[in-house]
């Protein structure tokens, strides 16, 4: 039996018709040609989410500073003693804003009574209307140095 390759030799397009022979003729061009034209359906079918943006990029996450003004935490001294972040103690009050969740003391505002206040940051003004109202801001060892 002579195989067809033999048998279409010495004819002009050995049974592919004209264009289907010629290099990626037959599937509509190479690769991924087509997607946005004659091969959407196919596309849409088989590889719907071949085009676009998936998934998420993780970029650097940065941290805010939680902040408390003088007079917000005059404000919040009771609720603070509730929740155990405040204690008197002779004529001080006790407070611990690190426990809190507070970072920095700002010093706007006035301070009534003598606070002793445990906090990782505090600005110059908030330290120096602790000092005048009869208190001290207690900073970590490495905020000191």
């Amino acid at each position: 039996m002579v195989s067809r390759t033999r048998k279409l030799r010495g004819s002009r397009t050995h049974g592919r018709g004209k264009k289907k022979g010629r290099g990626a003729g037959g599937r509509g061009g190479t690769g991924n040609a087509g997607l946005h034209k004659h091969k959407f359906k196919w596309m849409i079918k088989y590889a719907p989410d071949h085009f676009g943006r998936h998934g998420f990029v993780r970029h650097a996450q940065t941290r805010e500073t939680k902040t408390m003004n003088i007079e917000e935490l005059v404000a919040r001294l009771p609720a603070l003693e509730g929740q155990g972040h405040a204690k008197r103690a002779g004529g001080t009050v006790q407070v611990d804003l690190t426990a809190a969740g507070v970072d920095k003391l700002l010093g706007r505002g006035r301070l009534p009574v003598a606070l002793e206040i445990t906090v990782a940051e505090a600005s110059e003004s908030a330290v120096a209307k602790v000092a005048e109202a009869g208190g001290k801001v207690v900073l970590p060892a490495s905020a000191e140095d």
